[in-house]
Formats: C-alpha cells, sequence, structure tokens
C-alpha cells in the first residue's frame, strides 16, 4: 500500500470536494443567504468521507529508523532528529507543542481503532515513536536520479523491525521520480514484514513553492509573502512539514486499511485530507493564524525538543469532519 504526499499548492481533491471549497469560498466571500443554502444542501457521500476500514494502525513503541541519502550537514539532520524526539508524549515543551500534535493522532485516530478494530480491543494503549538509529548514505549509492521502485530497497538498509518505520531523506540533489510534479513524499509498506516505510525529499533547489510552502512563494495561486522558516533553512522546514503528514498517514494507515478518504489507491488520510491547512482561519494561499517567534520573526505552530520550533501540517478530524490545528 502507499500514499503520497502531494504539493499542497496542487491538491488532490475529488470533484465533489472541489464543489464543496468553492461554495465554502462563495460564502465567505459574499456572506449570502443563497450561498449559505448552498453549502447546507450539500451532503457528502459516505465513500467521501475519512472513515476506519477496520484494519491495522501501527501502536505502542514505533522505533524509527532515518535514511539520509545525500549530502545533509549536521545542522540540516538536527532539524529532523530533534523533530522525532519531540514526538514523545513525555517531550518538555512548551504549549502549543509538537507532542501535543502527536496525541492528536492518538486521541482521533489510535485510540478509535483500539476500540473498533483488531489492535487490542479495548486496551488503552500509549504510542510513541522512538528514534532508533541513522545511516548515512553521502556518496549516493544508487545514484541521484532515484525510481520509486529504488525506494523499497533502500529503506530495507534501515532494517527496521516489526511495527518500525524507515524514514528515507533524499538530499536537495537527488531527484526522485514525480518529485516536485506529483508528490513531495510518500509512505508504503511491506505487509508481509509488517513493515512501513517514508519518503520525503529536500525541496530547497527543485521545488519550494510546491513543496515547502509557505515558507517559499507558491508556483500557483495566490503570492502571499512568503513566511520566515523556524530553523532558518526552507528545504528543511518543508521536509518536517511532509515528514509529519507521511508519519501521520503510516501510523493511521500503514496497510491501506485503516483510516483513509477515498479510492484505497490515492487515498486522502489523516493530514492530507486539510491540505495547506496550518492554523486556525486558513483558506487557499493563506497558511492560517500562526504563532510568529518575536527574536527572528519565524511562523510555527509546535514547539518542540531543544527549544526548537516547527510548522506542522492539521489534522482531519472524522468526527466533525473538519481540521484541528494547534493554534
Amino acid at each position: 500500500m502507499a500514499s503520497d504526499r502531494r504539493p499542497c499548492t496542487v491538491p488532490h481533491m475529488s470533484h465533489a470536494a472541489i464543489v464543496l471549497v468553492s461554495v465554502l469560498l462563495l460564502c465567505s466571500a459574499h456572506h449570502s443567504v443563497g450561498a449559505r443554502r448552498l453549502m447546507e444542501l450539500y451532503k457528502p457521500q459516505p465513500s467521501e468521507l475519512l472513515t476506519y476500514h477496520n484494519g491495522t494502525v501501527l501502536q505502542g513503541d514505533i522505533p524509527v529508523s532515518v535514511i539520509w541519502y545525500g549530502r545533509f550537514t549536521p545542522a540540516q539532520k538536527a532539524v529532523v532528529s530533534d523533530f522525532l524526539l519531540s514526538l514523545t508524549v513525555a517531550s518538555p515543551a512548551p504549549t502549543p507543542s509538537v507532542s501535543q500534535w502527536w496525541n492528536t493522532i492518538n486521541q482521533l485516530y489510535l485510540s478509535k481503532a483500539a476500540v473498533q478494530g483488531k489492535n487490542v480491543a479495548g486496551a488503552k494503549i500509549t504510542t510513541q515513536v522512538r528514534l532508533a538509529g541513522q545511516l548515512s548514505d553521502d556518496r549516493c549509492s544508487l545514484g541521484k536520479s532515484l525510481k520509486l521502485s529504488q525506494l523499497p530497497a533502500l529503506a530495507a538498509r534501515a532494517k527496521p523491525k516489526k511495527g518500525g518505520i524507515a524514514l528515507v531523506l533524499t538530499a536537495q540533489d537527488v531527484a526522485v521520480e514525480g518529485f516536485c510534479m506529483s508528490r513531495c513524499g510518500k509512505h508504503a509498506s511491506n505487509a508481509k514484514a509488517r513493515t512501513a516505510y517514508v519518503w520525503v525529499g529536500n525541496s530547497a533547489t527543485q521545488c519550494p513553492g510546491q513543496c515547502a510552502w509557505p515558507f517559499h512563494q507558491p508556483v500557483y495561486g495566490p503570492q502571499t509573502p512568503e513566511l520566515v522558516p523556524p530553523s532558518g533553512d526552507v528545504g528543511m522546514d518543508g521536509m518536517v512539514m511532509n515528514i509529519a503528514s507521511m508519519v501521520a498517514g503510516v501510523v493511521t494507515n500503514p496497510f491501506g486499511d485503516g483510516f483513509y478518504q477515498g479510492p484505497k489507491e490515492a487515498p486522502l488520510e489523516a493530514a492530507t485530507a486539510c491540505p495547506g491547512v496550518y492554523g486556525s482561519g486558513a483558506y487557499p494561499g493563506y497558511a492560517g493564524n500562526l504563532a510568529v517567534d518575536p527574536a527572528t520573526g519565524a511562523s510555527y505552530n509546535a514547539n518542540g525538543a531543544h527549544g526548537r520550533k516547527y510548522l506542522l501540517p492539521a489534522l482531519f478530524n472524522p468526527a466533525t469532519s473538519t481540521c484541528s490545528t494547534l493554534v
């Protein structure tokens, strides 16, 4: 099973979803009674809702092994490793925090699966990500132009344990099939081994307007001013946004029978169902109301380990059919 994190400026949406967004924009722009009535008349089909399909989710202790493919500086690696450390619920950080974001996944998805499905029904399970190890391939042993078919073998080098995740990160000068054109990242799984992998690329020099927005002006749509990235590195902060989106998807729908919306082959998941939403009041071209660091001017919505600040995607709430944000 595989799922993509598509460029947020060109979200993958069904015709019905596009109609709904158009109606919502019309209502916001004109505040007319007629527009509100049109919105009230729209009733999504059950197949268009993000629901639980009674399958497996990842729970308990989830070991994550990182593979750095290509050249990354120590400072760049620290941005990602600190984010992964921040996912631990016990990680001390001011609110809003990365661990709060992770706990939202627990509350909206994983706890529901434990009750409804076959994941130790009725038991209360604490799920957290654990950074298990890191491996570097600075010389790009498979070359600097990768096909999607090569990613599983690359992920296998991490030797992920059952229920674990291999996180494959490619450098800014490495081209991956479909990167920037149709995806910013992807997750897939090995059902037999019961392991999963996530791949995300650094878009700094290839497509920051597609895969690092709102820290770079978008290629299409409203040209709003770009925001200041918390780490000072547009590519790495963009990677964290996409890593978060893919991790949310892989833990809630690792083998294609968990939580998703739409066709199984091209699903919308916990974070990808809320494209371009990072704070309250978000709309196309506007990421939402975010916190701003007075010292650096950087925009963020979550505090992390070692004083880090991050911008994380909103999570879809299946119970209310709304996007849940930290700020």
